[in-house]
């Protein structure tokens, strides 16, 4: 006999999960929800107890003579404190309260007309209860008036009315502002932000001559203030700290703006910084006269990298001088000084030489300010002439001995004589085949750059060594690795031959650079040197327009600048009477 049966069992491993996974969700739901009911439980009980503080505090207030009714410390001076810390229901709160005099228009403004002789009309209180370790907590604030039982009377005060602007006259609103005056009793201490209309306007304040000293500032911006007339750091300020006089307005302005940040390097010709770089920073705003006292001057040093960087710089012109033991300033970019508007980044970079005073740096621009390149320079005087072109520095090789290079073949001889490359010899006689030396790698620190000419010295060499026994190829890459010789035609059949030959441009472009020296000889007897080699170059790390002349007697020099398409530029009367010159010419179309 058949029999049909079904089999009962649990819940299968997919369901369970199922079941776990809605149960999850339903219990997080519920307990997400009965969190949130307890926040605003909690939100809830905070607001009404920090209301109740409120209320606390202005009926003490409302207890109080008219006279009582100010800040300790502030303007209108009275018992209250600003800030004070209250504890309820086991919260702690801070309770900030602020008192100001209100000069109403309803009978004239002081200094308007009608004029009012009595401005301090009635008081604003603002009450604000805070709460510093709760979350989800908005401060509780109310503001209230009061006014005396009687008519106001006239008082020998006066009123002071600060006003802040930005850089470009605009009003800038909650700004901080600091007022302190111990010369008057009781003193005054108080802390104040400006209005909508980057105003605060104290009355009803106590007389003094120059007591009150005045400093407004806000995150992210720069700072201005008074100074105490008499200081030795400031004997003559500005802005003197402010006079309050009797039953009359006093006006100050003060302006502030964003900050900004300069990144300032100091490097060689190839890019290379500048560690430990000492430098002042001057800005042009003056704080001080008679002597004049910088708002801004501040001595700084690059980093290992040769770097430095200077936040927090007010809206203001900038220059640079150089403090470095060792190291002489041999361009510019951009050329100082350097204006700083508010909240920017900026960059200034000064190119570096080691010291061998005394030394001229030459700037060549046209009448629209653009920085020119390749203009001939001749610095001149009797006995002296050197040429130089503007935007352009070398590469300098005059030593090879030690292993000073890549590679060469056995019979190129490096270090007899040192600083110098001859042919090797063989039983007292100089190798007759070619021979070759490859220099190391030159790094040009980026692959923006200009190769010029390829000179050497000697220029000539012994005729019975043949035609051509120096010679050079040059590789370029972007790899330091490729190292294709080649010559001035661009293949390598062709060879540099005659110094000062320009160098083939398709090499620009390139970071990395070696040269290959090609020495041989038809007399046995006599052996090609090289003295030195020079590769002139343009790069990016090259400020442009400028060259720089150093190792000179303090004396009259004549300053002589040729360029295509400019008039011819001279100056006989170029005076370096110290270690470092700064000269810069305009030429004309």
């Amino acid at each position: 006999m058949l029999h049909n049966s079904k089999k009962n069992g649990g819940f299968t491993l997919i369901e369970s999960l199922i079941a776990v996974a809605i149960f999850a969700v339903v219990s997080v739901s519920i307990y997400l929800a009965y969190s949130n009911i307890l926040d605003i439980f909690s939100a809830s009980y905070l607001n009404l107890t920090a209301l109740s503080a409120i209320e606390n505090e202005l009926e003490i207030i409302r207890n109080m003579s008219y006279g009582d009714v100010g800040i300790q410390g502030g303007l209108p001076a009275g018992v209250l404190v600003a800030e004070k810390n209250i504890v309820l229901g086991e919260v702690d709160f801070v309770v900030k309260t602020l008192v100001r005099n209100v000069d109403d228009p309803f009978d004239g403004l002081q200094g308007g007309s009608p004029n009012d002789s009595t401005p301090a009309d009635y008081k604003l209180i603002e009450v604000e209860v805070s709460c510093p370790a709760c979350l989800r907590y908005i401060p509780a604030k109310i503001t209230t008036t009061v006014a005396p039982q009687g008519l106001e009377s006239v008082t020998n005060r006066g009123t002071l009315l600060i006003q802040v602007i930005n850089a470009s006259g605009q009003p800038v609103a909650g700004a901080g502002v600091s007022v302190v005056n111990n010369n008057v009793s009781p003193a005054v201490n108080i802390s104040d932000v400006t209005d909508i209309s980057g105003t605060l306007k104290l009355i009803d304040v106590p007389v003094s001559n120059v007591g009150y000293a005045i400093t407004v500032s806000k995150s992210g911006y720069s700072i201005d203030r008074t100074y105490n007339p008499g200081d030795l750091a400031n004997p003559n300020p500005l802005k003197p700290h402010a006079t309050v006089v009797s039953q009359q307005v006093t006006q100050i302005s003060f302006v502030i703006d964003r900050v900004s940040t300069l990144n300032f390097r100091a490097q060689d010709e190839f890019c290379a910084g500048i560690p430990g770089m000492d430098f002042i920073q001057d800005g042009f705003k003056l704080i001080g006269t008679n002597p004049d006292i910088l708002k801004y001057s501040v001595a700084h040093a690059t980093d290992i990298s040769g770097n430095r960087a200077v936040y927090n710089l007010e809206f203001d012109t900038y220059d640079f001088r150089n403090q470095d033991l060792n190291f002489e300033i041999s361009g510019s970019s951009p050329m100082p000084p350097v204006v700083v508007d508010p909240n920017g980044s900026y960059g200034f970079t000064w190119l570096t030489a080691p010291k061998n005073p005394s030394g001229i740096l030459i700037s060549v621009k046209n009448q629209n300010g653009q920085m020119i390149n390749d203009a001939k320079v001749t610095l001149s005087r009797p006995g002296l002439s050197q040429i130089k072109y503007s935007g352009q520095k070398f590469l300098n090789k005059s030593d090879w001995s030690g292993g000073q290079y890549s590679s060469k073949t056995g019979l190129v001889e490096t270090d007899n004589p040192a600083g110098q490359l001859v042919l090797g010899q063989i039983n007292g006689k100089y190798a007759t085949s070619s021979q070759e030396l490859i220099s190391s790698t030159v790094d040009f620190g980026t692959s923006v750059t200009v190769f010029y000419g390829l000179s050497w010295n000697p220029v000539s060499q012994p005729p019975q060594a043949g035609p051509d026994s120096l010679s050079f190829q040059i590789a370029a890459n972007n790899d330091n690795s490729t190292w294709n010789f080649i010559g001035p035609d661009g293949t390598p059949g062709s060879f540099y031959t005659v110094s000062g030959t320009d160098i083939y441009s398709g090499h620009d472009g390139n970071r990395y650079l070696r040269y290959k020296v090609f020495l041989k000889t038809v007399d046995d007897s006599v052996t090609p040197s090289l003295d030195d080699l020079t590769v002139d170059f343009h790069s990016s790390c090259i400020p442009d327009g400028q060259v720089y002349f150093d190792g000179l007697t303090q004396d009259t020099y004549t300053v002589t600048i040729e360029k295509g398409g400019y008039q011819t530029f001279t100056d006989t009367d170029a005076i370096v009477n110290s270690n470092w010159e700064d000269y810069r010419a305009v030429l004309q179309p």
